[in-house]
């Protein structure tokens, strides 16, 4: 008796669904996606052996390198908030629009005067333009770093209802007297517990 013939069918699959749910996927991410701001100052951590991932809100980072102090607050919406609390210590009025670019900078080091003309550059002229000299620290006469760091605990306080972390970002060469003076301003707000950001080794 014979053996009964299958039909032969196509094996070819219609991929045009699989196609669209692709693209609209990447679409999805390239629009929600932020471009992350490159770093206004070249820092070389110190390594480490130890392990701990460094959570990624409810923080703020103090990078330290050159003399120079910058600060990077984490969360739009506190950026935002901090931004308004310290125009009203300083007499500074941020529009919306400036709020908005404020809440994209990552790290700033700029006086409270430079702001306006800081938020009105683009990513490029901001690291070319020589304008931020790190945030003033003096303890005696200027020291917008100490009401920096206050607003943002705040803020962080008021919004999310968490104390917020601080974590110092120091150049392996960098001179003890700045980072001395950065753990002293921690220290007048009784912050006595902070991390600090290494390679590892």
């Amino acid at each position: 008796m014979g053996r009964a013939k299958v039909p032969r069918k196509s094996t070819s699959i219609d991929m045009t669904a699989m196609c669209d749910v692709s693209f609209l996927l990447l679409t999805f991410f390239i629009l929600t996606a932020t471009a992350r701001q490159p770093d206004p100052l070249e820092i070389t951590t110190p390594s480490s052996s130890v392990q701990f991932k460094m959570p990624d809100k409810d923080i703020s980072i103090l990078s330290i390198g050159k003399g120079k102090v910058f600060l990077e607050i984490i969360g739009q919406d506190v950026k935002k908030a901090t931004l308004q609390r310290m125009g009203n210590i300083y007499g500074q009025t941020f529009t919306e629009e400036e709020a908005k670019k404020f809440a994209v900078v990552s790290a700033f080091g700029v006086p409270i005067g430079n702001m306006k003309q800081f938020l009105a550059m683009n990513g490029e002229q901001r690291t070319k333009s020589g304008i931020q000299s790190g945030i003033p620290n003096d303890s005696t006469t200027n020291n917008e770093l100490f009401n920096w760091v206050k607003e943002a605990r705040f803020a962080t306080s008021e919004l999310h209802g968490i104390d917020m972390r601080l974590s110092i970002k120091g150049n392996a060469n960098e001179e003890y007297a700045t980072v001395r003076k950065v753990i002293d301003l921690l220290q007048k707000q009784k912050i006595n517990k902070f991390s600090l950001i290494t390679s590892s080794e």
